[in-house]
């Protein structure tokens, strides 16, 4: 079973443009709020792809894992979430 999916991927490999993208404006010394409002983006988009990663693994978790396991999975989810 696929941990990732290609829709992660694809969500990290953009993420992974626009910085490469904020790095270019960079150099170019674009205008300060520009690069911020790019680079508020790129953390805005993976923070959300964080998220998409740890209710994938619970739900997993969830629908493999046997019941006495579940509370223990169910709190490091809860931690990984509160953490970011």
């Amino acid at each position: 079973m696929e941990i990732y999916d290609k829709k992660m991927v694809n969500r990290l490999k953009r993420a992974d443009g626009q910085l490469h993208a904020v790095l270019r404006m960079m150099e170019e010394e674009q205008d300060c709020i520009n690069v911020i409002t790019q680079l508020t983006a790129v953390r805005s988009s993976i923070d959300n792809l964080i998220g998409v990663i740890v209710a994938e693994n619970l739900k997993n978790c969830l629908l493999t894992s046997n019941p006495d396991n579940q509370d223990a999975k169910i709190d490091q989810a809860i931690k990984m979430i509160v953490k970011k």
